[in-house]
């Protein structure tokens, strides 16, 4: 969606009026659900409100610093254990849609990023850094970490078997 220059664009207003209405059906209906409802809803909402602040303030903090045209010089060549470190990390902090990535990482393995790299940058994206205070909220901190683990050793996994695949050719 282009940048209209407003300062705040409201892109759900149709998902926004579709749940209004459907609540306002179901309170038609059956007023005593709907409303048992809408209470469970605001309370969850009002639960994940300061994680969601916490959130949004880590991502603005990551964008301002990190930009990632600064981690193609990590990512190829003979980066050794550096390229598999950064090629972790920046599958964690990247965010948004994942096809948005796509050019970028063409021009990365255009200028020498390898293959591996680019398998360990998708799967460590399955580590989402907004999404992990709520998930620490949700199933605690040590399921948290011990998860984060196990789909970062994964993402490690999946790059190796692509560097033997593609060095047995």
């Amino acid at each position: 969606m282009k940048n209209t220059g407003k300062p705040f664009v409201f892109r759900g207003k149709k998902l926004f009026w579709g749940v209004l209405i459907a609540y306002g059906l179901f309170f038609l209906v059956q007023s005593q659900s709907a409303l048992l409802a809408l209470q469970k809803s605001s309370a969850i909402l009002i639960k994940i409100l300061p994680i969601i602040a916490v959130v949004i303030l880590l991502t603005t903090t990551l964008n301002l610093f990190i930009k990632p045209k600064q981690l193609a010089r990590h990512l190829g060549g003979e980066s050794g254990l550096k390229g598999w470190f950064w090629a972790l990390a920046a599958g964690v902090i990247s965010h948004g849609p994942m096809y948005v990535w796509y050019p970028l990482i063409d021009n990365l393995r255009d200028h020498g990023m390898k293959d591996e790299y680019v398998v360990v940058f998708f799967a460590s994206r399955a580590i989402k850094v907004p999404l992990l205070p709520i998930m620490i909220d949700y199933f605690g901190l040590t399921f948290t970490i011990v998860l984060s683990f196990y789909l970062l050793f994964g993402a490690l996994v999946q790059g190796l078997c692509m560097r033997i695949c593609y060095s047995n050719k």
